[in-house]
């Protein structure tokens, strides 16, 4: 009996042994879940095949189940819009770490989407917010970020400044808010927000940031989205997203592409044997006639070529160790211009790094980017000269004189240089004899820590250091015997020195430093989520000019600076505050405010604040919308707010100051003249311009999200308009102040739509369509109402002196032309020196200029597919812009028979207009005509792509594809210059934008 019980006692013991061992060899299972973006997953569900043990993900997406015995499982993770993903786990001697990347199966309502400060899910979103990721960027041959989402949002415009290399483009978010600050959109990279100023020496300060490291574009446009930037946001803001480490093994990431810029047209002008019949039909002296010689030289194919160009970038992420994301790219863009002896090189390195530490309480995201750049700017007074240089003229001279090159010369033999001082220099000349080469470093910059209390974890608190730095230099190198800076200056012992040998440098930097709390809690109990965010944020914008003296070749000074050096440096202090409510996952509303001071104001002006208030109504999430087969989402949006306007404006112009005076304004003193300093007109009370925009929406689905989009009304009013006015005498000797007396309306609508026409195994075909109308009208401009007044002259043209074609005027849109009416014969052919008395007083002067159409169009429209079939991917990219109109600067300038017989006593080139027109030009009302003012609307092809996937190479270790690219494919337009797509409406021997053919490679380990 005794060992009975010994037996079942022993055996009880071994039973408490082995179960006490299981108990204690249970082990957990961690991960995170995120999106195809790799932006985290907050409230997904992780659930143990086959049993009921689930855990959900916090706000980071991150997750933990505890207990969980040694043994093979299968995790599945759910999420609203997303594919349900499984993986299969062992569970042995160690925790197990699971990472989940999803990917949608529609258009998610539940997507995380950047905003100001934070993320929130698509659904609670109640400004109007556009995203553009990596999968849906243009293609090709792109240099500079902002090319990646030409077309492909509703209210963005993008206009590519030339097709220079590495050349810049002018963004306007809904048309833009300002006339004489600026109206471009605040840009922050990673968290960094960028200044607008240019850096010396780059063509495009963008284009220092590599495209390829890009992974999102994220575009607030109304002012619930951008109130929380406050004083920086009137225009807009973008946000781009750079692309971070992966989870799991390194991944090895090669492209390379290879590319051919081709001239898509050329300027319309007369070819050497036109010109020699015009002459010899028109030229009834015989003065034109004696000029004309019998060489033919196309100019415009003497300084373009066709330019290659190369991209290649190298990126390796992954996770090193247990807990460290990381990834690390280099590039480096090889770009030529088709304009001869222009280029691009371009190298740049990323690393991005996120580790977590305190049991993922703590994240760290590290981003740093670096960039050189080395050009050489080809000279683009070539593009003009190449119109009107005589094609009867050869290259060359035949002598050594001005470098070789054919000039047209003086015939009086006193003249300093030989040189017709107004005549056009030879194209080629100007090229080969100009080397004007930068160099240029940029490198942004910042740690972000977001660390979750551990006796808090729905609180965070979120630090961001940052910075944007970059160095611009170069020298500007024109040698003596050039005929461009020919004797150029004579010294005090009346000696003559010629060329050009000058320098330049600027060093900028911009430091950013922010930190906010955040409070995100799903109260289940109220079925309501609250997110908070409380902020403060420190910037600092310093940029230091080096002033080097004007030299000529062999180093004699023809000016000496004012001072040797600039520091010119403004400050942003901010408060900022948001709240964002949602109830029943049906209603949201959110509130925002911000509190800015810049030091670009007076102390009396410095602060000023920045609400918005807006609410969502998730319509189909309704009971009475429950049963409703049709909507699988419908939306209503609602927003008001206010946001500020200090960018473009000079930073100490509140506070009276001397400065010296220039060449015009010099005091006698016998036979000699001194500058002097003087007072310059200031004003002390100019304060911020404010923009309050309005903003009613929709968002809609159908299909289950195949097809889905949004539609915005928007009215944009901008008060304390920045404008340039006169002063009165006796306040300084500057005749005219930049003050706040304008006022301005932006009105439009916005609408998108996305849609997946096909979605089968081997075939998909995506379908995306984006309309915008937009009107801006001028509502004051003066300080008090003055019916008299036209307004203000704008917009600078070639042809005489000091003309303008366009004007701010109350009651028009910004920029409108403003013109003479020509008058037209029963053929419609323009009548020379006639327009109309639209006064009815007998004369025809400046009483009689009208407003007549503007550069910014009525409507612009963008449209992209994308087809896969197979392994077979093909794309197409197209803008339309409508509405527009453009003055035809090189029409009035080269098409009149004045500008081919110049009255200086040479022969010019002209346009082929002239042979229609029969204009003489006689008139000093000719440029104003309105004759010159096209219709300039337009479709165009952007881009036309094919790729071919290889699949699995290499035993399975590789993917391998190839692309091919044409970039600029066609235009059709009734506009007769070049290019019909003119930034700020007028066409002056625009850098043509090359049409570009592409072909790239791309194999990942």
């Amino acid at each position: 009996m005794r060992n009975y019980y010994l037996k079942k006692y022993m055996l009880l013991v071994a039973l408490l042994v082995i179960s006490c061992q299981l108990f204690a060899q249970t082990r957990s299972i961690t991960g995170k879940v995120v999106d195809e973006n790799n932006q985290s997953l907050p409230g997904a569900t992780v659930t143990i095949g086959g049993t009921a043990i689930a855990a959900s993900t916090d706000a980071t997406g991150a997750y933990r189940i505890n207990a969980v015995k040694p043994g093979t499982y299968t995790l599945s993770v759910s999420f609203v819009g997303y594919i349900t993903a499984q993986k299969s786990v062992t569970i042995g001697a160690d925790n197990a770490v699971v990472n989940f990347n999803l990917q949608p199966s529609s258009k998610s309502l539940n997507e995380i989407v950047v905003i100001g400060y934070g993320t929130a899910r698509r659904k609670d979103v109640t400004g109007a917010i556009t995203t553009v990721t990596s999968k849906d960027f243009q293609t090709g041959n792109i240099t500079s970020p902002e090319q990646l989402i030409a077309g492909k949002v509703a209210g963005v415009s993008i206009t590519s400044n030339s097709g220079a290399p590495g050349a810049g483009s002018t963004i306007r978010v809904r048309g833009g808010a300002s006339l004489n600050a600026s109206n471009d959109p605040l840009i922050v990279v990673d968290g960094v927000q960028l200044s607008n100023d240019n850096i010396p020496g780059a063509p495009n300060p963008l284009s220092l940031i590599n495209p390829n490291d890009i992974e999102s574009f994220n575009i607030l446009k109304d002012a619930s989205a951008t109130a929380i930037y406050g004083s920086r946001a009137s225009n807009g803001v973008i946000i781009i997203t750079t692309k971070k480490g992966t989870s799991g093994k390194p991944q090895v990431n090669f492209n390379t592409q290879g590319s051919v810029a081709t001239l898509p047209k050329e300027v319309s002008v007369l070819s050497a044997d036109q010109l020699r019949a015009y002459v010899n039909a028109n030229d009834a002296s015989g003065t034109y006639k004696a000029l004309l010689t019998n060489s033919n030289t196309d100019w415009q194919k003497e300084i373009y070529q066709n330019a290659f160009s190369n991209d290649n970038n190298l990126s390796v992420s992954g996770t090193a160790g247990k807990n460290l994301p990381y990834r690390v790219s280099v590039g480096y863009l090889d770009q030529k211009g088709i304009l001869k002896t222009g280029y691009l090189n371009r190298a740049s390195g990323a690393i991005n790094l996120s580790p977590k530490f305190f049991d993922n309480h703590l994240k760290v995201d590290i981003n740093l980017k670096g960039s050189e750049s080395k050009v050489r700017f080809a000279n683009q007074d070539a593009i003009g000269a190449a119109t009107f240089f005589d094609p009867t003229k050869p290259i060359l001279s035949g002598n050594t004189k001005y470098g070789g090159y054919y000039e047209y010369l003086d015939a009086d033999p006193t003249s300093a240089t030989g040189l017709k001082q107004l005549a056009p220099r030879n194209p080629v000349g100007l090229l080969q004899e100009k080397t004007d080469k930068s160099d240029v470093k940029r490198s942004i910059g910042n740690a972000q820590l977001d660390y979750k209390f551990h006796f808090l974890p729905d609180l965070h608190l979120n630090v961001n250091l940052g910075y944007d730095v970059s160095e611009g230099k170069g020298t500007i190198v024109i040698p003596s015997t050039a005929a461009s800076g020919f004797n150029r200056f004579k010294d005090a012992n009346n000696v003559y020195h010629g060329g050009t040998n000058n320098e330049y440098r600027t060093t900028i930097s911009n430091t950013t430093f922010e930190a906010y709390l955040n409070y995100v809690k799903d109260l289940k109990s109220i079925n309501s989520r609250l997110d908070v965010v409380a902020g403060y944020a420190y910037y600092d914008y310093t940029t230091t000019n080096y002033n080097f003296p004007d030299k000529t070749t062999d180093g004699t000074i023809v000016t000496n600076p004012t001072f040797p050096y600039d520091k010119p440096e403004h400050r942003l202090l901010s408060y900022y505050g948001r709240v964002n409510y949602t109830f029943d996952d049906k209603y949201t509303l959110t509130g925002t405010i911000r509190r800015d001071g810049s030091s670009r104001f007076s102390p009396d002006n410095r602060f000023a604040v920045f609400p918005s208030g807006a609410f969502s109504w998730n319509i189909n999430e309704e009971p009475f919308m429950k049963g409703n087969t049709t909507f699988s989402n419908l939306k209503l949006r609602l927003g008001y707010g206010i946001t500020g306007q200090q960018d473009g404006i000079d930073n100490y112009a509140y506070a009276s100051y001397y400065a010296l005076s220039d060449s015009h304004a010099q005091y006698q003193i016998g036979n000699n003249f001194y500058a002097l300093y003087r007072p310059a007109g200031f004003d002390p009370r100019r304060k911020w311009e404010q923009s309050a925009t309005t903003n009613v929406a929709f968002d809609y689905g159908f299909l289950n999200g195949r097809i889905n989009g949004s539609i915005d009304f928007y009215y944009k009013n901008t008060t304390d308009l920045l404008n340039s006015v006169n002063i009165s005498a006796g306040q300084g000797f500057s005749n005219k102040i930049v003050t706040n007396v304008g006022d301005m309306t932006n009105r439009g609508v916005e609408f998108s739509i996305n849609a997946q026409v096909v979605r089968k195994k081997d075939l998909a075909w995506d379908v995306a369509f984006n309309a915008t109308y937009n009107e801006n009208k001028i509502t004051k401009l003066t300080l008090v109402d003055d019916p008299t007044s036209p307004g203000n002259a704008t917009g600078s043209i070639s042809g005489g002196t000091g003309n303008n074609i366009q004007i701010n005027s109350v009651g028009s849109p910004r920029n409108s032309f403003y013109a003479y009416q020509q008058v037209y014969d029963a053929n419609g052919k323009p009548i020379d020196g006639a327009y109309v008395d639209r006064n009815g007083d007998g004369t025809i002067n400046e009483k009689d200029l009208y407003r007549y159409k503007s550069p910014d169009p009525k409507f612009f429209l963008g449209f992209s597919t994308s087809l896969n079939y197979k392994k077979w991917t093909a794309g197409v990219v197209m803008r339309s812009s409508l509405g527009n109109y453009a003055y035809n600067n090189v029409f009035s300038n080269a098409g009149t028979q004045q500008s081919i017989f110049n009255p200086l006593g040479y022969l010019n080139n002209g346009s082929t207009s002239v042979l229609e027109s029969g204009l003489s030009g006689k008139s000093d009302k000719n440029v104003l005509s309105d004759y010159y003012i096209q219709n300039a609307s337009f479709v165009k092809m952007d881009n036309a792509s094919l790729a071919y996937s290889f699949g699995k190479i290499l035993k399975g270790s590789a993917n391998l594809s190839i692309n091919a690219n044409v970039q600029n494919v066609f235009t059709i337009t009734n506009y007769k210059g070049v290019d019909p797509e003119v930034g700020g409406g007028i066409d002056n021997n625009l850098y043509p934008r090359p049409r570009t053919f592409v072909l790239g490679v791309n194999l990942k380990f």
